[in-house]
C-alpha cells in the first residue's frame, strides 16, 4: 500500500524502455506483466516507449554478453540527459549463475551506471513497479542538480565577461 500511496504523487510521467542483454527472458515476461491489466502502471504515467531517443528510464534485463556490450552502450547512448537505468533481476545485478561465463563482460554496472536495482529471479511485477518508482525520485533529482548547475553556470557568464574586459 505504501508504493502505491507514493506513486498517487509522481511529479512527472515516465517513458521506459527496455533491453535485453543476455537474459532468459523471464525478467522480460515480467516486465511485459507490468502492462497488464492487473498491475497496469500505465495509469500512473509510466509508459513503454519503442526507442531508447523517447525514454527517461532504461529498463536493462539480464548479465551483458560480449555480443550485447556494444549495443547496449549504443542505446545507452542514445536516451537523453537525465536519464535513469533500473535493472532488473538477479542476473544483471550480479552475474547469478551466469557469473563465470566466458561469454560474458559481467553484470549491467561493469559496463553502464546503474541507478536502481531489482533483485529477484524473476522479480515479481510489484517489485519492478517499486524499482521504476524509484527511479522517479532518482530522475527528479538529477533533473533539480542539471537545473542547478545551468543556473550557476548562467549566473557566472557576467562574472566572466568582467574579467575578460
Amino acid at each position: 500500500m505504501k508504493l502505491f500511496n507514493m506513486l498517487k504523487v509522481l511529479p512527472k510521467s515516465l517513458w521506459v524502455t527496455t533491453c535485453n542483454s543476455g537474459s532468459c527472458n523471464g525478467c522480460d515476461i515480467e516486465i511485459v506483466a507490468t502492462l497488464s491489466p492487473r498491475y497496469d502502471i500505465e495509469r500512473f504515467g509510466m509508459k513503454l516507449v519503442g526507442t531508447p531517443r523517447h525514454a527517461d528510464v532504461l529498463i536493462v534485463t539480464g548479465p551483458v554478453t560480449k555480443f550485447m556490450r556494444p549495443k547496449l552502450l549504443r542505446i545507452y547512448s542514445q536516451i537523453p540527459a537525465p536519464k535513469v537505468v533500473v535493472v532488473v533481476g538477479n542476473c544483471g545485478c550480479s552475474g547469478d549463475v551466469f557469473y563465470k561465463s566466458y561469454n560474458l563482460d559481467g553484470p549491467v554496472d561493469n559496463v553502464i551506471p546503474v541507478d536502481v536495482y531489482v533483485h529477484g529471479c524473476p522479480p515479481r511485477p510489484e517489485a519492478i513497479i517499486e524499482g521504476v518508482a524509484k527511479a522517479v525520485l532518482k530522475l527528479e533529482s538529477l533533473e533539480k542538480a542539471e537545473s542547478a548547475a545551468r543556473e550557476a553556470a548562467e549566473s557566472a557568464e557576467p562574472l566572466l565577461e568582467e574579467v575578460a574586459l
